[in-house]
């Protein structure tokens, strides 16, 4: 498994594959792997001849009261990890290689990203679409595979993608949960073991608007204050937002007949969490 840190050569390396004619999976990380990552890795092994994942903790997508310079940063074990799950290439560049001195340009996604996590961190979204479109110039991927856990994330790189004619396939692997239900995240590691515990009702006040929508309830207000009410159990959470959205548009739906994605952000003690699940149209 090659390491490499310059674009030029990241660029070489893919093009070259390319010329061989060999399909190029690419898995986008900032590191801190976990299993959830993982189910990316093995997706993209798959469905691809080469797999190159990408670790770098992106500094300009993180707000200034954010964690940046505290996000778990692990990369021997995630190499250990990934030769493990048979990549073929990591691509760890330094900030300075990725934004050389003077950048000013950015890629913003109007109309979406404002929208859910990107509402309640201004700037966020931009930082996240400026970097998957130089990493998608750099790698020159076949298809990139995200995880349905960011849900928001994958309607805006999506949308990126279609106007920015980008010529990529984007594959959304389902969330990948703990035994518990608490989906994975790297930022689940700053959580106390109460906090970890507590964490777990945002699984079920998404299972709650589950059963309830397949009673037959579609009402999307109904089912916010239902999924609302759940997260009330545990008083520690402090609740972002509960919302129940186009999945494409991420705006707000009346009710959940043409399908939905459910959406729910909250804070245990200064860790944000998200998670969410798709409601499929009624046939």
């Amino acid at each position: 498994m090659l390491t490499i840190s310059s674009t030029a050569e990241m660029t070489s390396f893919t093009k070259a594959a390319h010329r061989d004619g060999k399909r190029v999976g690419f898995v986008p990380t900032m590191g801190a792997l976990h299993e959830g990552h993982l189910s990316l890795v093995r997706a993209a092994r798959a469905q691809s001849d080469v797999v190159v994942v990408s670790i770098f903790v992106n500094p300009t997508q993180f707000g200034p009261n954010e964690d940046f310079s505290k996000y778990p940063r692990s990369f021997d074990r995630d190499a250990a990890m990934l030769e493990n799950e048979n990549a073929d290439c990591i691509f760890s560049p330094t900030v300075e290689e990725m934004y050389p001195a003077g950048a000013t340009t950015w890629v913003t996604v109007e109309g979406l990203s404002e929208k859910l996590d990107g509402r309640s961190r201004p700037g966020h979204f931009r930082g996240v679409s400026t970097v998957v479109s130089k990493l998608f110039n750099i790698v020159q991927p076949d298809a990139a595979f995200f995880g349905q856990k960011d849900a928001a994330q994958v309607a805006v790189i999506r949308k990126m993608v279609r106007d920015l004619n980008l010529d990529v396939n984007i594959v959304v692997c389902p969330i990948v949960r703990e035994k518990d239900g608490l989906a994975m995240s790297s930022r689940n590691a700053y959580l106390t073991p109460e906090q970890r515990k507590q964490a777990t009702v945002l699984g079920r006040s998404l299972q709650r608007v589950q059963q309830l929508n397949a009673q037959g309830h579609d009402s999307a207000q109904e089912l916010i204050r239902a999924g609302r009410q759940a997260i009330t159990e545990e008083p520690a959470v402090k609740l972002d937002y509960f919302e129940i959205v186009n999945p494409d548009t991420l705006d707000p739906i009346q009710h959940t007949r043409e399908g939905a994605l459910v959406a729910v952000a909250a804070y245990l003690g200064t860790t944000r969490l998200i998670d969410n699940t798709l409601i499929p149209a009624r046939k």
